[in-house]
């Protein structure tokens, strides 16, 4: 089967930009995938990982060669660097965003990048950079789309079905809204964050606070242990609403306060805080060990699992995990995971020696 698309941009190779090219990358949807970043070592170890094919330091006639162009910049230049690469762009070619502030950048970017769609996985990590890029999160993960007034329907179309085709749920909601939404939970946790381990670092007994803090400590904080200077652009870009957030979250602890003299009240409370907690999604996504997988592309057809698994076990090859990864009606692939990186090179040869496409 085809690829989806032929030639990928990813502008900003970075944890999420990563991520995303290597989930195209083992869903065989894209043939060739290009990688812009400001930061040589960035290109270079995304070249190392096998995350991109192609590394570029500068725009220039490769993007009017591109299909899809996926911005993966900090927010805080991700308006700019889309402006900037405007003019370079194939008037055919479908452009989206991964940034976490939508409106601004839906305004701005619609009718400059042609067939622009506003989009925003919820995922993450505290971690950074290409290196702990992975497919596995983005698999199960909520995808927002924010089609604008502006928005092209065939392109918002192609933009969803890619979001599925990653392993992905698309969520179309209006990029005021998201923008609304997200304050709530995901910046202002954020910024509390940062308060929490302000409140320890500034106390006069900071060393014996910082012995004592467990896991419930640590789980609230984890978010700050991210780039500080990502982070920061993130709630500067979406600070209107976040105000609000702050505002109504200051409402709230000062509500708490006063039930900290009626018991009963608070109990109630908490119960409430209780069932909203329990009632949040459990998010399961693959955590197969990057470095001993491969993919297989496999066509539509019966006995496909049972032609890869008996050429492997024939070949004494051991498989440690499986994962089908349904695709579209073409065909799909199988993820497989392997004890060591002898077996997982036996196993690339063995299925490229009958007829399989591996990555």
């Amino acid at each position: 089967m085809a690829p989806v698309f032929g030639k990928v941009g990813i502008f900003g190779i970075g944890l999420l930009g990563g991520s995303v090219a290597l989930g195209l990358r083992e869903r065989f949807l894209a043939e060739e995938i290009h990688a812009y970043d400001p930061n040589p070592q960035a290109l270079e170890d995304a070249l190392a990982l096998q995350v991109v094919d192609r590394v570029h330091t500068a725009p220039g006639g490769w993007i009017g060669e591109l299909d899809l162009g996926i911005l993966a910049a900090p927010v805080g230049v991700l308006v700019v660097e889309g402006q900037r690469l405007a003019p370079y762009a194939h008037p055919d070619s479908l452009w989206t965003d991964v940034g976490s502030v939508k409106a601004p950048v839906v305004q701005a970017l619609s009718g400059v990048l042609p067939n622009f769609v506003g989009g925003h996985p919820m995922a993450g990590s505290e971690k950074a950079g290409v290196e702990a890029a992975h497919a596995g999160l983005l698999e199960n993960a909520v995808w927002v789309l924010t089609p604008g007034p502006q928005t092209v329907p065939e392109s918002l179309a192609k933009l969803r079905k890619l979001v599925g085709d990653l392993g992905a749920y698309p969520l179309e909601v209006a990029p005021e809204l998201h923008d609304r939404l997200v304050a709530r939970i995901s910046h202002l946790p954020y910024l509390l964050a940062i308060g929490l381990n302000r409140l320890v670092a500034q106390d006069e007994h900071r060393d014996l606070l910082m012995y004592l803090a467990a896991g419930g400590f640590r789980d609230l904080t984890r978010v700050a242990s991210g780039s500080p200077r990502m982070s920061r652009d993130m709630v500067v870009a979406n600070r209107a609403a976040l105000r609000g957030a702050i505002e109504d979250l200051r409402a709230i602890l000062l509500e708490l306060e006063d039930q900290l003299e009626a018991p009963e009240t608070l109990l109630a409370t908490a119960e409430e805080a209780k069932r909203t907690r329990d009632a949040l999604p459990i998010v399961k996504r693959s955590l197969l060990p990057v470095m001993n997988e491969l993919v297989v592309q496999v066509p539509d057809k019966p006995g496909q699992i049972s032609i890869v698994s008996t050429a492997l076990g024939s070949a004494g090859i051991n498989i440690k995990n499986f994962e089908v990864l349904a695709i579209r009606d073409e065909g799909g692939a199988i993820r497989m995971g392997f004890a060591s990186r002898e077996e997982q090179e036996a196993a690339r040869r063995v299925l490229e020696g009958i007829g399989y496409r591996v990555r």
